[in-house]
């Protein structure tokens, strides 16, 4: 069987990638609609290396007979057009953060937790978690299934397409502009200067001190991992167009080597262990994996602080794995499983 598929933020960082993925993934799609907001519609979008869409308008496309949407909008927009689309008959796939804490809308990993996706029929609706989230768990899961995590502590290097295109282009003008006159630089998206500089804060500052991406991190892995992690998260914007990079300490309830966590990364779905003591291939950063689908595992050692502990390096692709190919994973295993 083939599929009508919807993609909304056609004309974004994500949506143009969740097209490329489609294509390349040969998703079996009777057809594919380019959806955005009315500025972008008329507008064209590639999907594939030989075809072009015309972009539509979200806010007056019909969903009737649309069989799965990918979705990448905002909040405000998502909370518009999802019960339309479901409404419609549409299983709904939302990147945005919208839903994702809903107790009836499953949110999916596949490598983590792909049996989740059978909670579809609640909703309609399966939430694509947070990029920093998802290539946290992907490396988290099989260390949790050989001993038990307690306690994890994480700082991330997000690179700024997490924010759009308009944050990669603000780090653009940046260099550009202290490149050319050392002066005074352009900055409209991030509370300080990107260029040459990180930010210890990704998204609004909640209560307790922490960041809403921070307090994301620990949720979103509690719900994914189906068990009780204690996360300690510092998100860190850094100036980098495209990758994610996560300092990662686990302490386990058992005894653990860093031997036995490669040999079962190595086994594991979505994992590349790229860890020997060489400053040129020996460990991976987010210039070389830009494009790519897996999360990539480094710099694996012993913690000696603690009982049972282990350090690690991970580095994805945020807007693929992060996002567009965890999508779009989810989507293939609905259609081969339960759209029938």
């Amino acid at each position: 069987m083939s599929y009508k598929v919807a993609v909304v933020g056609a004309t974004g960082n994500v949506g143009r990638e969740m097209l490329k993925v489609l294509a390349e993934r040969e998703f079996p799609a009777s057809e594919v609609v380019a959806l955005a907001s009315a500025r972008s519609a008329g507008g064209e979008v590639s999907f594939g290396e030989d075809k072009v869409l015309k972009v539509q308008d979200l806010a007056t496309y019909d969903f009737a007979g649309t069989h799965i949407v990918l979705a990448s909008a905002g909040g405000k927009v998502t909370a518009e057009f999802v019960p339309r689309a479901v409404a419609a008959g549409a299983v709904v796939i939302d990147n945005s953060s919208h839903y994702r804490m809903d107790a009836e809308v499953p949110l999916v990993v596949p490598e983590v937790n792909a049996q989740a996706i059978a909670g579809y029929t609640k909703k309609g609706i399966i939430a694509n978690p947070n990029c920093s989230t998802i290539q946290l768990v992907v490396a988290l899961k099989p260390l949790h299934d050989l001993a038990t995590i307690k306690r994890v502590v994480v700082a991330t290097y997000q690179s700024v397409s997490g924010a759009g295109k308009e944050g990669m282009d603000e780090l653009f003008n940046q260099t550009r502009a202290l490149f050319g006159t050392l002066q005074n630089v352009p900055r409209e998206v991030f509370a300080k200067q990107i260029s040459f500089n990180v930010i210890p804060q990704i998204d609004i500052f909640m209560d307790d001190g922490a960041t809403k991406e921070e307090w994301k991190m620990r949720v979103e892995t509690d719900k994914i991992m189906g068990a009780k992690i204690n996360v300690q998260a510092t998100c860190v914007r850094v100036p980098v167009f495209v990758g994610h990079s996560e300092a990662v300490n686990v302490e386990f309830a058992e005894p653990i080597t860093p031997a036995k966590a490669r040999s079962v990364w190595q086994k594991s779905p979505g994992v590349v262990v790229i860890d020997k003591p060489d400053p040129e291939d020996g460990f991976v950063t987010p210039v070389e994996i830009a494009g790519e689908d897996p999360v990539y595992i480094s710099r694996v050692r012993k913690d000696d602080t603690v009982e049972n502990g282990l350090s690690f390096w991970c580095v994805a692709d945020n807007l693929r794995k992060g996002a567009a190919t965890n999508a779009v994973q989810v989507a293939e295993i609905l259609a081969r499983d339960y759209l029938k």
